[in-house]
């Protein structure tokens, strides 16, 4: 929502994470989002949430390419797979697609050949980040 409709929704990601218990957890261990979240609201730009999430995440990839990947320290980390063939690339591939227009779920078929695309679309419904109708689907 914060990408898409520029909303100001906190959410946390890996490298906002990072920044995160960069500055603010440096000396502990099994940090909880939960209390990061507390400091993401707290930080949020109001005026231009999405412009101020690009940069956090910006600086995120800064923090672990010259100092390191301080969100090892958390206690919901969890080394990812690499991106390339995995199901999160599927979901991009349905979200880039979507990105223009409404399209069939036949259309999608034809233009993401992969095992796992029902499966992502049945997710990306279920997490509202899609709607289906008669049109066809299209993004939430």
């Amino acid at each position: 929502m914060t990408y898409a409709y520029n909303q100001l929704i906190p959410f946390i990601e890996t490298n906002i994470r990072t920044v995160f218990i960069h500055h603010f957890f440096a000396d502990a261990d099994k940090i909880s989002d939960k209390d990061i979240l507390l400091l993401v609201e707290q930080a949020l730009d109001l005026e231009h949430p999405r412009e101020w999430n690009w940069a956090l995440m910006d600086y995120g990839v800064f923090v672990k390419a010259t100092i390191g990947n301080a969100s090892r320290a958390s206690k919901h980390y969890a080394k990812q797979s690499a991106f390339e063939g995995s199901k999160r690339q599927v979901r991009g591939q349905v979200l880039k697609a979507l990105h223009t227009r409404p399209r069939s779920r036949a259309e999608l078929l034809n233009l993401i050949v992969d095992r796992r695309l029902e499966s992502v679309l049945s997710d990306l419904l279920q997490e509202q980040l899609i709607t289906e109708t008669k049109v066809g689907i299209s993004l939430g």
